[in-house]
């Protein structure tokens, strides 16, 4: 376990290197200048240039990739251009919107996709399975941005039970922070649900067909008691995969209905920092959002060698 874990460490490390390299020169190589932006079109060759100097832009771009990267590893993420404060500030700030929106959504899909996957496994080919195949089907096909509105024109505009936008705030409880969180988190949750699903079921007929598991009813086992004992377990694999990568999603691909509802979250501030030419901004919280989709996703090779004792053994 210890070697195998040593791998996907080189492994990890080896790839958010790569990836800073390609969002350092991705986001460089755009257009538009942070200065100019700032100044508008009428600013002067010399405030300008003061100003260049001012945000450190003025040096080789590789000596500010390397002073970006070490600035990183210390934990200084570097100063907003437009805001001028630090970005780990920001960050923290709208991580506590983000981060909490991406487990509840994560917690309502998996909620909802495992019963329904392990229900339509167990009633294959019965009206049970095409009902819950057919649903599935339909939240894979909707958009989020499309069914975050409607949450809003139904229970915001119609019914009243939720403000249409906005975030609470932790600081009044848990619960009106929840609420505020409740809509966003299901317009999330209903098609990564539908995905995990759809895997869930998948996996398990694929189990449910295994030598080992024809075994354990001829020993005695009833359907449901092979299955909850030995199918789900084996069945796992997959779906594990499947919620790292969703977790990823969830907490990095928001940005749209971050929007829609007006959250004060990690994906909003890249949109506004896009927009306003703040690259230490979209840089920072960009690499740091691609290192929280690689740590998970070393989280779930680790669960899988804890899951599955082959991996292990061919690392």
């Amino acid at each position: 376990m210890l070697r195998y874990t040593l791998k996907r460490l080189l492994s990890l490390v080896i790839s958010l290197a790569v990836a800073s390299v390609v969002i350092f020169s991705v986001i460089e190589i755009a257009p538009g200048d942070p200065a100019s932006f700032m100044l508008g079109i009428n600013a002067q060759p010399e405030t300008l240039a003061a100003l260049r100097r001012e945000l450190g832009l003025d040096g080789s771009k590789l000596a500010r990739y390397v002073a970006w990267v070490t600035g990183m590893l210390r934990g200084d993420f570097g100063t907003s251009y437009t805001y001028r404060t630090p970005v780990a500030d920001m960050v923290a700030q709208r991580m506590w919107v983000s981060l909490p929106l991406a487990l509840y959504a994560l917690t309502l899909s998996t909620l909802i996709a495992f019963p329904a996957g392990v229900y339509a496994a167990a009633r294959r080919g019965r009206a049970g399975d095409v009902g819950v195949m057919t649903a599935t089907q339909l939240g894979v096909a909707i958009p989020n941005f499309w069914f975050a509105m409607m949450l809003v024109l139904l229970f915001a505009i119609n019914l009243r039970w939720f403000s249409a936008g906005g975030f609470a705030g932790w600081e009044d409880g848990l619960l009106p922070g929840l609420k505020s969180l409740t809509l966003p988190a299901i317009a999330l949750a209903l098609p990564q649900a539908a995905i995990l699903a759809r895997v869930m079921r998948s996996s398990l007929l694929d189990v449910l067909g295994e030598d080992f598991m024809r075994t354990a009813r001829a020993k005695g086992l009833s359907a449901r008691q092979a299955l909850w004992r030995h199918g789900l377990r084996n069945a796992l694999i997959p779906v594990l995969t499947i919620i790292g990568l969703q977790f990823s999603f969830l907490l990095a691909g928001g940005i749209i209905i971050e929007q829609v509802f007006y959250l004060p979250g990690l994906g909003r501030l890249i949109f506004q920092s896009i927009s306003a030419r703040d690259l230490i901004v979209v840089e920072s919280v960009t690499m740091l959002l691609v290192f929280a989709v690689i740590f998970v996703n070393f989280a779930v090779d680790l669960a899988y060698a804890a899951v599955d004792p082959r991996l292990r053994s061919r690392a």
